[in-house]
C-alpha cells in the first residue's frame, strides 16, 4: 500500500516547494549531480527527484540531510551551532510545560442569572 496525499495548507504546500527549490539550486551552485547527491545522502535518485519538487510524502529526515548536505540554512540557521542552541532552548522550555494537555472544560460557577 502506497502513501496517501496529505491535505496541506496553502503555507505548507509553499514552504515544501521552497525547500525543494533551495534544495536543488544548492546541489546545482555545488556542481552535484543527483545521482551524486542521492548516493551522498543514501537515498534513490527518485526520491532526490521528489524533494526536490516539493513532494510532501517525503520524509522530513531525508530531506532536512539533503537540505544539510548542500548547506541549505534551517530555520534561517547558517551555523549548525546555532542549531544546537535552538534545540536547547526548545528542550529547555518544553521542560517547562505540563507533559499533559487537557481538554479546556467550561466554567460552571453554579450561579445562573
Amino acid at each position: 500500500m502506497g502513501r496517501r496525499e496529505l491535505g496541506l495548507t496553502r503555507a505548507a504546500e509553499d514552504a515544501i516547494v521552497v525547500l525543494g527549490q533551495q534544495i536543488r539550486m544548492a546541489r546545482a551552485a555545488r556542481g552535484m549531480t543527483a545521482e551524486q547527491l542521492a548516493g551522498t545522502a543514501g537515498i534513490t535518485r527518485k526520491t532526490l527527484t521528489a524533494i526536490e519538487r516539493g513532494s510532501a510524502a517525503s520524509s522530513i529526515g531525508n530531506v532536512f540531510n539533503i537540505a544539510s548536505i548542500v548547506g541549505v540554512p534551517l530555520f534561517g540557521v547558517e551555523d549548525p551551532s546555532e542549531l544546537i542552541a535552538l534545540r536547547r532552548r526548545g528542550e529547555e522550555r518544553l521542560a517547562l510545560l505540563p507533559t499533559r494537555v487537557d481538554k479546556r472544560k467550561d466554567y460552571d460557577d453554579g450561579l445562573d442569572f
